[in-house]
């Protein structure tokens, strides 16, 4: 059992005062009767506790740090090679999903969760969050090399020039590189543009969130000081893509009183809710995602370190299913 207010405030419908001054003006009801004391005790797991008439449910997410080893892919499932979920009980392989990729080649510091709403927030190249490499190159380090890598490297291959970064020299042929962004093999694409091969690569840190001393293909629990942390840093994080710059597409080719596309401007007599909403139906988190019980489809829990859940038919889910971007 717990207190209403703290179950509220958990699962983020706001602070305890925000929760407070919610319960008294009525808005809170704990099965189907309205709401009248904050230190009410509820059971997440049985109650069934509305706000606005919307439900709050109480989720647990589960966060796992491991050593991905190099030779295996950051995927779900591969046809052709052992993947990272290969490694984790089978109960676990379909719940939960790695936050952002190491290649096939590179090992180190995976983070893996059920909460997808935290995977777009860490990985976001806008939300500029640090990621930790030590990087061991084919032949010895020069200053002109450190300082190349340093100050953005043009790869023309991905019609960009890397962000500037921090590099530090630690061995006659070791670096270590802190990024903010992960573009596709940025590392390896970044040596080979100063003529060198990468030989091995680690990351040793995403954010707060550090290797230490695991060992290649194990993992452990995100301690409660590091997930404390974690969800300092993410706080004001965006978890939506990052929109180009510059007019879109279709405004950038426009004749007046014409569309981009050629086909003719829409008029409010053109518009078509159904049409236009999105095409899947259901209750969905504001994360996108929604889950089914005994068939049903049922609105998303709330983790009691999420957000309250807002049903939305227009919100659309950025999977985290099967291979991402590789990111080094």
């Amino acid at each position: 059992m717990i207190r209403l207010d703290k179950f509220l405030a958990d699962s983020g419908v706001g602070t305890r005062t925000d929760v407070k001054k919610r319960i008294r003006e009525g808005r809170i009801t704990v099965n189907d009767a309205v709401a009248k004391k904050p230190d009410l005790k509820v059971d997440p797991e049985r109650d069934q506790i509305l706000f606005d008439h919307r439900p709050v449910i109480y989720e647990k997410y589960s966060y796992y740090l491991f050593h991905k080893p190099a030779g295996c892919v950051t995927a779900r499932c591969d046809r052709l090679n052992r993947t990272v979920m290969d490694f984790f009980p089978e109960s676990m392989r379909k719940e939960f999903a790695p936050v952002g990729r190491l290649d096939k080649d590179s090992e180190g510091l995976l983070l893996l969760t059920n909460n997808g709403d935290i995977v777009n927030k860490m990985m976001r190249s806008g939300n500029m969050h640090e990621k930790e490499y030590i990087v061991t190159v084919n032949r010895p380090v020069t200053d002109a090399f450190v300082h190349g890598l340093a100050n953005g490297v043009p790869l023309v291959e991905l019609n960009t020039t890397t962000r500037k970064c921090r590099v530090e020299q630690i061995g006659k042929r070791q670096l270590r590189i802190v990024l903010t962004q992960g573009l596709n093999r940025q590392i390896r694409r970044m040596c080979e543009y100063f003529g060198y091969r990468v030989q091995k690569l680690v990351r040793v840190r995403v954010m707060n969130i550090e290797l230490g001393d695991l060992e290649p293909g194990q993992y452990r629990d995100v301690t409660p000081e590091e997930y404390k942390r974690l969800m300092q840093l993410i706080a004001s994080s965006s978890n939506q893509p990052v929109r180009a710059t510059g007019k879109p597409r279709n405004e950038r080719n426009r004749k007046f009183g014409q569309s981009g596309t050629g086909r003719k401007n829409k008029t409010d007599s053109d518009w078509n809710p159904d049409k236009n909403a999105t095409h899947r139906t259901g209750t969905y988190r504001t994360d996108g995602s929604n889950r089914k019980e005994n068939g049903v489809t049922r609105p998303g829990k709330i983790s009691k370190h999420g957000t309250f859940t807002v049903v939305n038919k227009n919100i659309d889910r950025e999977r985290t299913h099967g291979r991402q971007k590789e990111t080094d």
